[in-house]
C-alpha cells in the first residue's frame, strides 16, 4: 500500500498541475472565465445600444475579446458613430472600444 501511494501521489499532483495550466489564458486564447466575461460584456453593450433611442434602429454588431469591444456595421452619420462608441464605452467591464462603424 505504501508503494502504491508513493507512485499515485506524484501522478495525482502532475494531473492537477496539467488541469490548472490547461484552463489558464494565453495571449491568443481566452480562459473559460474570460470567455464568459466577454459574452456578458457583449450582451450588456448590445442591450445599451438597443436601449438608446438614437441607435436602436441600426444593426450594430458587437464583439468582445478580453474586455476590448469592437463595433461594426453601418450607420447614417458621424454623430451616430460617436454616440455608439460613447454608449459602448460606458458599459461596466469595457476596457476599450474599437469603432469600425461605417457611415452609409
Amino acid at each position: 500500500m505504501m508503494k502504491l501511494n508513493r507512485v499515485l501521489n506524484p501522478l495525482l499532483y502532475i494531473c492537477l498541475a496539467v488541469l490548472l495550466f490547461s484552463c489558464a489564458a494565453t495571449p491568443k486564447h481566452e480562459s473559460s472565465g474570460e470567455y464568459i466575461d466577454d459574452t456578458v460584456i457583449s450582451s450588456k453593450v448590445k442591450m445599451a445600444i438597443i436601449s438608446d433611442k438614437s441607435l436602436k434602429s441600426f444593426q450594430i454588431s458587437v464583439e468582445t475579446y478580453k474586455g476590448q469591444v469592437q463595433l461594426s456595421g453601418f450607420v447614417d452619420s458621424p454623430q451616430t458613430v460617436e454616440r455608439a462608441e460613447e454608449v459602448a464605452g460606458a458599459v461596466k467591464g469595457v476596457q476599450s472600444v474599437r469603432n469600425s462603424l461605417i457611415v452609409k
